[in-house]
C-alpha cells in the first residue's frame, strides 16, 4: 500500500506493520449514504479494503445510517441538508450492491462484513450516551481538530459538533464486538479517527490504529472524479460504463502512473512498465487503466463493450453498435421541431 501511494498518515506505522504480519487484522472504513451511489472519489478507500482482503485480512464497510442523519463536517464549508430515514435507506441499498462487486462478503475466514451504524446508535438514549461516551471527550481537544477549526469562522452547528463522538463510538463498538483494530479513511478524517482511537483506549483498554489516504486531486488541481458534467458515479444509470471508461482514457498524462497504482490491481512491475511509456505510447497505458478500472467496477463485459465503442469512434475500428446513441424520428426536425 505504501509503494502504491495509499498512505498519507498512520498513528504507528511500525507497530501496525508488525500486527499485519502476525495476525489477521479487521479494518473498517465508513461511508455516509448521502447519495444512492458511490462516486470514483470513494473508490480509493474501497481499494484499500480490497488490498487488505487480498492479503488475508478482514474488511468491514460501515454504511452510516445513523451518522448520515447528522452529517460529517469534515471538508465541508456549510451544514449538509438533512436526509430523511426513507432516503437514507434507499441510498444504503444502492451502495451495498456496489460494494459487493469489489469486496467479498460472507461469514467465513476473512470474508468482509457490511454493517449499519444505526444498529447500535439509533436506540441509544441521549442522556445515556452523554454519560457513557461524552465524558471521555475533551471539548478543548475537539476544538483543535481540523474538521472543527476549519468551520469556526463560517459556523458549525451543534449537531455537526457531535459527529466526532458518533464516529468515535463506531470504532469503539466495532473493536468491542468484532475485534476491529484499524480504521482507515481520507486524510480529512484524521481527527475523527484519532478520537476513535482514544475512545477505544479509554473504554476497551485496547490499542488500535488509524491510517489515512491522501485526498486526491488531478494534476490540474481539479477534484478527483469531477467533470464538466458533474461527478463520475459508480451507478451505471448515473454514469454509463462508456462514459466511465472515457473518464479514465482522458486523464492527464501526469496522472496515469499514480492512478494505475491506486485504482488497479495490476502487479507493480506491470505498472512500472506502463509508466515508462512516453509520447503517443502513453495512450496504451491509458487504455489499460480505463479497461482495468471499468472491469473492477462494471465487469469485463461492460469494459469490453466500452473499449469497442471507443475504438469505433476514435480509431475507425471496433463495433459501432457499442457506441451510445439515440434514435429520433425524422419528423422531429421539421416544422416547429428541433433544429439540427
Amino acid at each position: 500500500m505504501n509503494e502504491r501511494g495509499f498512505i498519507k498518515q498512520c498513528t504507528d506505522l511500525d507497530s501496525l506493520k508488525k500486527l499485519l504480519e502476525t495476525e489477521m487484522v479487521t479494518a473498517y472504513i465508513g461511508f455516509d449514504p448521502t447519495a444512492d451511489s458511490l462516486h470514483i472519489g470513494s473508490l480509493l478507500p474501497i481499494m484499500g479494503l480490497v488490498h487488505l482482503q487480498r492479503h488475508g485480512h478482514r474488511p468491514i464497510a460501515i454504511v452510516g445510517g445513523a451518522t448520515a442523519m447528522v452529517g460529517d463536517p469534515s471538508g465541508k464549508t456549510e451544514l449538509r441538508s438533512m436526509l430523511t430515514p426513507e432516503k437514507i435507506e434507499e441510498n444504503l441499498n444502492g451502495i451495498k450492491g456496489q460494494l459487493s462487486r469489489l469486496i467479498r462478503f460472507g461469514e467465513e475466514g476473512n470474508d468482509g462484513q457490511m454493517l449499519n451504524n444505526a444498529d447500535w446508535l439509533k436506540d441509544y438514549l441521549y442522556i445515556d450516551f452523554l454519560r457513557d461516551v461524552g465524558k471521555h471527550f475533551s471539548v478543548n481537544q475537539m476544538l483543535q481538530r481540523d474538521s472543527v477549526k476549519s468551520r469556526m469562522e463560517t459556523g458549525l452547528s451543534f449537531i455537526e459538533f457531535n459527529y466526532m463522538l458518533l464516529q468515535g463510538f463506531d470504532f469503539m463498538a466495532l473493536n468491542r464486538d468484532t475485534g476491529c483494530r484499524l480504521q482507515m479513511g481520507g486524510d480529512d478524517q484524521w481527527g475523527n479517527i484519532c478520537s476513535g482511537i482514544d475512545l477505544c483506549r479509554r473504554m476497551n483498554r485496547v490499542e488500535t490504529y488509524g491510517l489515512t489516504y491522501p485526498l486526491l486531486t488531478t494534476a490540474t488541481g481539479a477534484k478527483m472524479g469531477k467533470t464538466a458534467e458533474g461527478a463520475v458515479w459508480v451507478d451505471p444509470k448515473r454514469t454509463s460504463p462508456y462514459d466511465f471508461y472515457q473518464y479514465w482514457i482522458n486523464v492527464e498524462d501526469r496522472d496515469v502512473e499514480r492512478f494505475l497504482k491506486l485504482y488497479t490491481l495490476l502487479p507493480m512491475d506491470e505498472v512500472n512498465r506502463l509508466a515508462q511509456l512516453q509520447g503517443a505510447d502513453i495512450r496504451e497505458a491509458k487504455r489499460v487503466l480505463a479497461f482495468e478500472v471499468t472491469t473492477l467496477v462494471h465487469g469485463a463485459d461492460q469494459a469490453q463493450a466500452a473499449e469497442k465503442a471507443a475504438a469505433a469512434l476514435f480509431s475507425g475500428g471496433g463495433a459501432a453498435g457499442s457506441i451510445p446513441s439515440s434514435d429520433r424520428p425524422e419528423s422531429d426536425f421539421h416544422g416547429d421541431g428541433l433544429s439540427l
